[in-house]
């Protein structure tokens, strides 16, 4: 069964009900099934693996993806006891007009009767760890022994705008394409704030994953528009650690199991 991504802007009761008992349950594994392994592999606690800056980002990135969202299934599975349960990553397009009047998406806003598992994330690292970046980044997660993710967003105009992507969408090439894109993917980070502004721990606010769900919705409607063309061959089967895959094992979402509803860039 392929898995459909939707927009988090539009996510119906039941899918965010699913998305909302599926980061509760991994937040409360404590092994390579849990939240913190998978947040920690973006950075903290060392070794970092996340690609930046390269041209393995986007196949790095989607194989994240891929795994962490497997790991949420799992978890709403036993959660839940119930074996066919589902659950798919929503993206977030900061670029839509929406995204420029609520910032956001409401999905992954505090709640004023409950707690909201996609308003903060859990930081799971060593106390030492905890205390460098407390003094690095002040405002990136709350006081006491166990610190929770926050947030210090700008103003919803100030995210990019879709003539922006656009720009990205219609380059010629991999290189100047991945390079643009990762260009915008900076300036979210940076506009969410807290710890999203850092890339040690980012991946610990669970926005990152409707963030880069956007970012690798953006790389699909790249490959199939026709200006979509493959990394340079001599990427394509090198190993993307600690996930068992290599960049040519990336590059089809049908292959990964997934989808986006999404349309043919021109």
């Amino acid at each position: 069964m392929v898995g459909i991504r939707k927009s988090a802007a539009t996510l119906e009761a039941t899918d965010l009900a699913a998305l909302r008992d599926a980061f509760t349950a991994v937040y409360g594994l404590h092994d390579d099934r849990g939240y913190a392994f998978y947040a920690g592999v973006h950075g903290l606690p060392l070794p970092s693996y996340c690609q930046h800056g390269n041209l393995l980002f986007l196949p790095w990135h989607r194989a994240y993806l891929y795994f962490f969202e497997r790991a949420l299934t799992d978890a709403l599975r036993t959660a839940r006891g119930d074996q066919t349960a589902t659950v798919s990553l929503p993206w977030w397009d900061w670029s839509s007009p929406s995204s420029h009047t609520t910032g956001l998406p409401p999905g992954y806003l505090d709640l004023a009767d409950t707690i909201n598992p996609l308003a903060s994330g859990p930081m799971t690292i060593s106390p030492a760890d905890l205390t460098r970046v407390r003094q690095a980044l002040p405002g990136a997660v709350t006081d006491g022994p166990d610190p929770m993710t926050l947030r210090d967003p700008d103003t919803p105009d100030q995210l990019p705008k879709s003539s922006t992507v656009n720009r990205a969408l219609t380059a010629v090439s991999y290189r100047s394409f991945s390079t643009l894109l990762e260009s915008i993917h900076n300036g979210v980070h940076g506009w969410v704030g807290g710890a999203m502004s850092a890339v040690p721990i980012a991946a610990y606010d669970p926005v990152f994953w409707a963030h880069h769900a956007m970012i690798d919705r953006l790389w699909y409607l790249w490959q199939i528009s026709p200006r979509g063309t493959n990394p340079p061959a001599a990427l394509l089967d090198q190993a993307l650690p600690p996930w068992p895959m290599t960049v040519r094992q990336t590059l089809s979402i049908t292959t990964l199991g997934y989808q986006y509803a999404a349309q043919v860039i021109g």
